[in-house]
């Protein structure tokens, strides 16, 4: 019989160290949260004070000044058909890289993978510049086209990984039974994918509803404008409303955070699963 493990000064430390670490990650929230139902002066006074009382009033200020309900509309509208788009071609093309392996594809995924780390600030201009020529500038469906670029990429790698994992001995037998390959696809193939889906709809939608510099560049309309970027209004060249830009912030951050919680356990469900080749 395998002795079982004791509990020892060695966890107990290793925990302690964890908690700790834990809440440093969570003294930023603390700052924001209360800090946001605080008036100016008394931010300016105390910062890392709790707030003399409960006050929604910077709040109900954002919603109005922010038009909050547009900003989140164009920000949901954007993280959705942006994940859309990259859910069907990232699958599609991982499953065609698998699943018809030859020189050319193998060459065609190394690309993939070496785009990952290529940064952003790079390209930004030639990708100003392309979208200016093409017609997506000031557009949501040329913002949701250029994140189809750039989120492409990594979607294949994971998808890639994962569509490895899946037998081959499925496929064939739907094949058999008179399935098209599309049928196989979207019928037997797609529906495994599921866990790894949801973990690249979290990765990206944390991705994209944060994201400040591409709608930045490429969103001109204030009507357009996402909830990061009206949040960026509250800071002047002269002034920063810091009470409201808090408040801002706790809105903007509130819908993705209670998307992730709910669905955060897919994300190591499905990159674990990724990791296992058959």
């Amino acid at each position: 019989m395998e002795a079982k493990s004791t509990y020892n000064l060695r966890l107990l430390g290793l925990e302690i160290v964890g908690i700790i670490v834990g809440l440093l990650f969570l003294v930023p929230f603390y700052f924001v949260i209360v800090n946001s139902m605080k008036t100016f002066g008394e931010i300016l006074i105390n910062s890392s004070s709790l707030p003399s009382s409960l006050n929604f009033s910077n709040y109900v200020k954002v919603w109005d000044i922010m038009k909050f309900p547009k900003a989140f509309l164009n920000s949901l509208l954007i993280t959705v058909f942006s994940n859309l788009g990259l859910v069907v071609i990232s699958s599609m093309a991982a499953y065609r890289l698998v699943r018809r392996p030859s020189r050319f594809n193998n060459l065609v995924f190394l690309a993939f993978v070496a785009a990952m780390v290529i940064p952003f600030q790079s390209i930004m201009i030639p990708l100003v510049r392309v979208a200016s020529e093409v017609g997506l500038m000031d557009s949501i469906p040329g913002l949701v086209v250029c994140y189809f670029g750039f989120g492409v990429s990594l979607n294949v790698f994971l998808y890639h990984g994962f569509i490895k994992s899946i037998p081959m001995e499925i496929e064939e037998s739907a094949t058999v039974d008179g399935c098209t390959p599309y049928g196989v696809f979207w019928k037997i193939v797609f529906p495994l994918l599921k866990p790894m889906t949801v973990t690249i709809i979290l990765l990206n939608s944390l991705w994209i509803w944060n994201d400040f510099l591409l709608p930045m560049l490429v969103l001109n309309s204030p009507d357009l404008r996402t909830i990061p970027l009206t949040t960026y209004s509250f800071f002047g060249q002269y002034t920063k409303q810091w009470d409201l830009a808090l408040a801002a912030l706790v809105l903007g951050v509130l819908p993705i955070v209670i998307f992730f919680l709910a669905m955060q356990r897919h994300i190591i469900e499905g990159i674990t699963a990724g990791s296992v080749k058959g």
